[in-house]
This record gives C-alpha cells, sequence and structure tokens, in this order.
C-alpha cells in the first residue's frame, strides 16, 4: 500500500459517506434493491478499447465543464464513438461527482450496450452495491489504498453483482500484488477484471507519462491493461498501445473536447492500428 496524504483524505470521505448511508438504508436493503436492478450491459472487449469518462471537476486540473454542460448529449457522443464503457465520478468534495449522475449515464446507456463503471475511492462492498442499485456495469478499485484483504472483499462483492472491476495501481508493487487478488477458478474472470496504470504522481498529483513505459513489463499477465491519466492524443495511444496497453481510460480530453464523438473514434483508430501493426510484425 501507497501512502499520500491526498488517498488518506479521499479514503476518510468514502468511509464517512458509507457510515452515512448505512444509516439510511441497511446493507440488507441495499442489496435486495441492488439484485432487483435490471442487469447491465456486459462489457464487451477488443483488442484495443476505450473508457471514457464523465468528470467534471479534477483536483489537478480544475474544472473541466461548466453547469451548463448537457449530460445526456457528452454521454451519448461517447457511445456514438465506440467506447467499451463508460465512467462517472461519484466522489462529490474533489471531482463534483454523484451518484445521481450514475444512475442517470446508466439509465442512457443501458438501451445502448454500453456499462459504465463507477470511478470512485471505494472502500467497504457496500458501495459497489450502491453502484449495482444504480445500474453500473462495473466499478473502479484503487489497490494502492487499500489491503489485499479489502480489494479481495470488493473484488468479491462485485464478482456476486455482476460487475466488472478496474483495479488501479500506481506503481510496480501495486501491479505485481494484482495476480495474487484475483480470483483462482477461472484464468479468464467474468465478469472481467482489468489491471489500470495510473501514471499521476500521488504527491503532486502530476502526470508522469513515460510511467506506462516503466511499468510495462509489470503489467499482470493475461489481464488486460488500461493505461490511466495523461492520454491526450492519438500519438499518445499510439505509444501505450505498443507498450502492450489494452486500452485507455480518458476524461480531460474528452471533456474539453468541442467533438467528443470524433475525438473518441480517433483514439480508438490510432490505438488499435498500433497494436495491428505490432501484430504484423511479430
Amino acid at each position: 500500500m501507497t501512502e499520500s496524504s491526498f488517498l488518506s483524505r479521499m479514503a476518510a470521505d468514502s468511509r464517512a459517506r458509507v457510515t452515512a448511508a448505512r444509516a439510511k438504508e441497511p446493507e440488507a436493503a441495499l442489496l435486495a434493491r441492488a439484485m432487483a436492478t435490471e442487469p447491465p450491459p456486459p462489457l464487451a472487449l477488443t483488442d484495443f478499447d476505450l473508457i471514457a469518462e464523465l468528470k467534471l471537476r479534477s483536483p489537478a486540473e480544475g474544472v473541466l465543464a461548466s453547469a451548463r454542460l448537457d449530460q445526456d448529449a457528452q454521454l451519448l457522443e461517447y457511445a456514438s464513438g465506440g467506447v467499451a464503457a463508460i465512467s462517472v465520478l461519484t466522489q462529490a468534495s474533489e471531482f463534483k461527482g454523484s451518484m445521481e449522475y450514475l444512475e442517470n449515464a446508466a439509465a442512457l446507456m443501458r438501451p445502448r450496450g454500453v456499462p459504465v463503471m463507477r470511478k470512485d475511492f471505494l472502500t467497504d462492498p457496500y458501495q459497489v452495491l450502491e453502484a449495482r442499485a444504480a445500474g453500473a456495469g462495473g466499478v473502479l478499485v484503487i489497490v494502492t489504498m487499500l489491503s489485499d484483504e479489502a480489494v479481495g472483499a470488493l473484488l468479491a462483492c462485485a464478482r456476486e453483482s455482476g460487475l466488472f472491476v478496474l483495479l488501479e495501481g500506481f506503481d510496480a508493487d501495486d501491479l505485481e500484488r494484482i495476480p495474487g487478488l484475483l480470483p483462482t477458478d477461472s484464468a479468464s474472470p467474468v465478469p472481467p477484471v482489468l489491471s489500470g496504470v495510473n501514471c499521476r504522481n500521488l504527491v503532486s498529483l502530476e502526470v508522469d507519462f513515460e510511467r506506462f513505459a516503466t511499468l510495462a513489463s509489470h503489467l499482470p499477465a493475461r489481464v488486460p491493461a488500461i493505461a490511466e491519466s495523461g492520454v491526450l492524443g492519438p500519438e499518445q495511444i499510439r505509444r501505450v498501445a505498443r507498450l502492450g496497453y489494452s486500452g485507455a481510460l480518458v476524461g480531460s480530453a474528452l471533456m474539453r473536447s468541442p467533438e467528443p464523438r470524433s475525438a473518441v473514434r480517433r483514439l480508438l483508430a490510432a490505438g488499435r492500428a498500433a497494436r495491428a501493426e505490432d501484430r504484423a510484425c511479430s
């Protein structure tokens, strides 16, 4: 586990939200509500995919979208562009996210077959059930800030709930922990588990794009790897694809793009072309 003041603060905020939510809805009631919710679309993966993010604010970059943003239009642009999934922030104080945004996105994307992932600083399986009850198809789990036991509990709840998981790490130690956290009864878990590399410095919150290359040799075998943070355009997509990443999670660049659908298509084309070139040369 890597400690940082930012992650510690986010973990404390997460635990406080769980305590408040449990006081309003006991876990048994939440479980019943979650399991009564229509199943989300499954995550369908190709040789290179994109997870597009609905993110209104970033602690490192400030405001990314005004209050006048048409969220439905943004989400539909993502879906039309061909994303595999959409990530929605639900942390309020630093990211201006909400569970309402997640629920709305899930309802809008369900008939289009695009799963929605809850992106937050999850600390308790209760929050996985909240995501399932909101219609989400997946959750982010930050390995860096959790013990193996805590990650295992979140993974087990996600699997029982039918949700895919993106396990996010920041360094080699995080990535080397991931194989030992995965289910042992299947080489290809269903729903899938992805490994994510976030190239952001947890102290300065600055992006170090070269970290993707530094950590490429530590990517878990047979687990699709996702490049997170700092991926802005086709050239960077080509670089991570050639390093062995199976996709990228892109937020800020798409939130700032005047044409998100076209931007998604350009990024996907670049990543898939790079993977095809690598196969041709191998």
